[in-house]
């Protein structure tokens, strides 16, 4: 019994003893909780809400620096007709009106002579000579007497058509159209666009003396600059600059 008592009042000496193999050296304490900081969840801050305009900003000074040419932007089935288009009659009066001046002394062939059917205005389409501004201020409209920036590309597709069928006179139809007079015509059952080119100053109608209206429709819608109407009873051609379309009127 006494051999029992002994053992059982040495064994906590013991397991203290295996416990510390440095006698005489103080252990520390275990911890009562652990070393987490309970603030750190409240501390953080709330995520910041932003606008979407500056979501946006943020997400453009990401986007790379990328610049695009307009060719780039053209697809490639217009291309090959503007390619196509190098060797058009178009082209080539367009470089007949650009080119030099005579000199002095010589003989001015015009390469045709405009004609306004309304105005009674004959203007001359002369090479070297500028002719955008006059070109603008023939194409006014005859019932408010009022002008726009008219499309000068409309001149050259007229001196096209006249070198085309070596025609000295081209008569211009219908040029701009002011929005008080395309309303009026409207309200007589013309048949005119609400939205018509020619409010823009993008469209003329015309005929080219000595050419047939089927022959010049023929070769206005192959060159392809726009829109394209055909009017045979009235014998005029329509073409504007806008989109590639073509239709028929009376």
């Amino acid at each position: 019994m006494l051999a029992v008592a002994a053992l059982l009042v040495a064994a906590p000496f013991a397991s203290a003893a295996q416990a510390n193999p440095w006698p005489g050296r103080l252990l520390p304490a275990e911890p009562l909780a652990g070393a987490r900081d309970e603030r750190a969840p409240h501390l953080v801050p709330a995520p910041l809400e932003r606008s979407k305009k500056e979501l946006w900003l943020r997400e453009k000074s990401r986007r790379p620096a990328v610049r695009a040419a307009d060719v780039d932007l053209v697809p490639r089935r217009r291309r090959k007709e503007r390619a196509k288009r190098a060797s058009t009659p178009y082209l080539e009066a367009e470089a007949r009106l650009a080119q030099a001046m005579p000199p002095p002394g010589s003989r001015i062939l015009p390469i045709t002579t405009l004609y306004n059917l309304w105005n009674r205005e004959a203007w001359p389409l002369l090479a070297g000579r500028p002719y955008k501004r006059p070109f603008q201020l023939f194409l006014r409209d005859h019932f408010t007497h009022e002008c726009t920036w008219a499309d000068t590309r409309l001149a050259t597709l007229l001196a096209a058509s006249a070198l085309k069928f070596h025609s000295a006179r081209v008569e211009v139809v219908s040029g701009y159209r002011s929005p008080k007079y395309n309303l009026m015509l409207r309200k007589k059952g013309r048949q005119v666009a609400r939205e018509s080119q020619h409010l823009q100053g993008t469209a003329v109608d015309f005929r080219v003396r000595g050419a047939s209206t089927e022959a010049l429709h023929e070769f206005v819608r192959g060159l392809r600059l726009g829109g394209v109407g055909y009017y045979p009873r009235t014998r005029f051609i329509h073409a504007d600059t806008g989109r590639v379309r073509y239709w028929s009127g009376s």
